[in-house]
This record gives C-alpha cells, structure tokens and sequence, in this order.
C-alpha cells in the first residue's frame, strides 16, 4: 500500500464480476496523488487487455497506490438482492470503498446504473460524509484511476474464480453465462446432484432455468410429469 504524501488525492472505484452466474463480485479502489505514472503505465479499461498484461500491470499498480479491495460472494449476492436491486447493491458496496479509501479529495466511479447521476446520490446516500463524485459511464476508459482500479478487481476475481476450480476440481471458465465452459460445468453438476453447484448466484434466472430443466427432466424420467 502506498503511504500518501501530503498532496490531494484523486482516487478510482471500479468492478469486476457484475453479471456472471458464478462466483463473486469484486469491487477495487485505487488512490494516488497524480495520474501521470499510470498514463505512464498505459493502464486501460481491464476488458481491453490480456490476462497476462493485467497480471503485469497490478503489481505495478499496487506499488503506486493505495488500494482497497471489497469481494461479495454469490451467497450475500443473493441475500442482499432479496432487499434491493443490484444497482443498490453495487451503489452500497462502493460507498464501502469510499469509506475505506478516504480522506480523498475526488473519486471516480464506473456508472453500474444507466443514470450516471442516481448512480452517485446512491453512493453519496450511504456516506456521513461529503467528498465530490464523479460518476461517468465507461470511466475505465476515461479516467487512468478507474482503469487502475478496474485492473486491480479484474486480476483479484480471476484469481477468485481459480480458487474455485481447484475446488471444484474441474474447469468452471469464467462463471458467465455466455461461457460454454461455465454453462456445461453447471449442468453437468446440476444433472449428477440435482442442486446448483456452491458459489452460484440462485436467484439469476440462468440459475432458475438450469434447475428448473432438471428438475422437469427428472420428473419425465419417473413418469411424474402428468399428462
């Protein structure tokens, strides 16, 4: 962690992991005094970079900054949406990074909502507190703080997810939907248990489908589905 040196600090909240069905989400703050050394850097959007680049540029990153990260797991995931919609969820979670990145002067946060400005009353409605917030859509491509931070979770979830395959014991991809290898890990689980693996997130209608396919085969397969 980087010790601050006197002068105001800009900082960048970025996550990684909103929409996959499995595994967590990840939330990473960064905060330094200037961004030129991570212009210097060339950090970019974490979408836009290879995994080993990724993995190149976060040591470097933590050198530079002090940084905080927050990771929810598919379990709280599920429970908290019961109370609130995942924009509230994610607006909550990076006011806990603001809390734990202060004292800053600015912070720049990825818009999760499509209203940039609802996105930051949501934060500012969890803070005691005053600090500007500049909440922009595509601010990890526009803000080298944001691209930092959004580094920093991006290379953190990966890591996540790797704890999970050697749980598991077998390759699980990327824990989104849109992945093959994800999809065909979960059905495989759910058609040899008849449950959704641990670390999903069971209120995802992907989630719902899978079982629910399952469970409707299962019925077929003992003539327990009436006619």
């Amino acid at each position: 962690m980087a010790p601050r040196r006197g002068g105001p600090l800009i900082c960048g909240i970025d996550e990684a992991g909103r929409g996959p069905v499995l595994g967590p989400l990840v939330v990473a703050g960064v905060c330094i005094e200037s961004d030129a050394p991570l212009r210097k850097l060339n950090v970019r959007d974490s979408k836009k970079l290879t995994a080993e680049r990724r993995g190149q540029l976060q040591p470097e990153i933590l050198k530079l900054c002090r940084s905080e990260v927050v990771v929810v797991p598919a379990e709280d995931i599920d429970a908290l949406r019961t109370q609130m919609t995942m924009n509230v969820l994610e607006a909550r979670v990076f006011a806990t990074l603001v809390r734990k990145l202060m004292p800053a002067d600015v912070v720049y946060v990825d818009s999760a909502d499509a209203d940039e400005a609802e996105f930051k009353k949501a934060i500012r409605r969890e803070l005691d507190f005053d600090v500007e917030i500049i909440s922009k859509h595509g601010a990890d491509d526009l803000f080298p703080v944001v691209s930092a931070a959004s580094i920093v979770a991006k290379v953190r979830r990966d890591a996540e997810m790797t704890r999970l395959q050697k749980e598991f014991g077998t390759d699980i991809g990327s824990g989104y939907p849109a992945d093959p290898i994800t999809m065909a890990f979960m059905q495989s689980y759910v058609n040899a248990r008849g449950v959704l693996p641990p670390h999903t997130r069971t209120s995802w209608d992907t989630a719902k489908r899978l079982l629910s396919v399952s469970q409707t085969r299962k019925l077929d397969e003992f003539g327990g589905n009436p006619r």
